[in-house]
């Protein structure tokens, strides 16, 4: 969506990973939003504060408790295609996971899952990045995709998250032919976690009259899986923009405004509640773009 603002004093710019000054803490009855703001440019608008923010849940505005537009500590789930559809561009992969794990900060923790035939959590939750380099380096590939099943199981992992802000980077082809999960399985389950997912699309070159279906849905899955959370589904023009698009992930990941209320609908229906982000800002800047989670589910009884 794009919204107009204006006359603040904002920062406009690409910027390099800081170490955090404050953490952001919720309890468990909040709903924590990530929003993403950019200009027409795509560089992220950084300076605005909580009266630039409205939330509506289901047509009703609600009071915001909390407000940072600080780094705050992530928890970072890594799922890495290791699939004989990927081929030589495992190691475009690695390269891109690597220059992602660079933008960590010292109060970050990131786990690896891998995927092929089956998918695996290689790596728990740890800080050391180094562990998860060393892993990629070993990894070789083969088998069919499970990528459904990779992201269902990244879900699971994070529940022993011990960060509030909560993302899943992919790194795949997209091509699932092996998963035991359905997409609309898959679908429902990211809409019920709290947690953000990004995807950058390994995708290698092939004619439509024999691309199977599986890569010919690649994309689209990737995206649909993304954008709902917050996130989004990037695909590289050519292997060498694959590390690029980690590290601007990454970027955009410490350069969000992380925006927490307690729902003014207490009841617990178990029902998926919408939610809209307004920018309220003054009308001398160019049209910005934000992005956030587009809902959730409420608890059940």
């Amino acid at each position: 969506m794009l919204f107009r603002a204006a006359a603040l004093s904002l920062l406009l710019f690409p910027i390099a990973a800081q170490e955090p000054s404050t953490s952001f803490r919720v309890d468990s009855s909040l709903v924590v939003i990530p929003v993403s703001v950019t200009d027409k440019t795509n560089r992220y608008v950084l300076g605005l504060d909580k009266d630039n923010f409205q939330i509506i849940e289901d047509g009703t505005k609600q009071t915001i408790s909390h407000f940072s537009s600080e780094d705050a500590p992530l928890s970072i789930g890594l799922i890495v295609d290791i699939s004989g559809s990927i081929g030589s561009e495992l190691e475009t992969s690695r390269r891109a996971a690597s220059e992602f794990l660079k933008t960590l900060n010292k109060g970050d923790e990131v786990f690896l899952v891998e995927c092929s035939d089956q998918a695996q959590v290689a790596i728990h939750f740890t800080h050391d990045a180094a562990e998860i380099n060393s892993k990629l380096k070993t990894a070789t590939t083969g088998g069919l995709t499970a990528l459904l099943d990779a992201v269902r199981l990244g879900i699971d992992e994070m529940k022993t998250a011990q960060n509030p802000r909560k993302a899943l980077l992919v790194i795949s082809d997209g091509g699932d032919n092996n998963s035991r999960y359905t997409s609309q399985q898959v679908e429902d389950l990211v809409r019920q976690a709290d947690v953000q997912i990004f995807a950058m699309g390994v995708f290698e070159p092939f004619t439509f009259g024999h691309a199977g279906a599986a890569e010919l849905s690649g994309p689209r899955l990737l995206s649909e899986i993304s954008e709902q959370t917050g996130g989004r589904a990037l695909a590289a023009s050519g292997s060498q923009d694959l590390p690029g698009l980690a590290s601007r992930i990454g970027l955009e990941l410490r350069n969000q405004y992380v925006l927490a209320y307690s729902p003014a609908n207490k009841e617990r229906d178990g029902k998926f509640r919408h939610v809209q982000v307004m920018l309220k800002a003054p009308e001398a800047l160019p049209e910005l773009k934000a992005r956030w989670r587009t809902g959730y589910f409420a608890p059940g009884q």
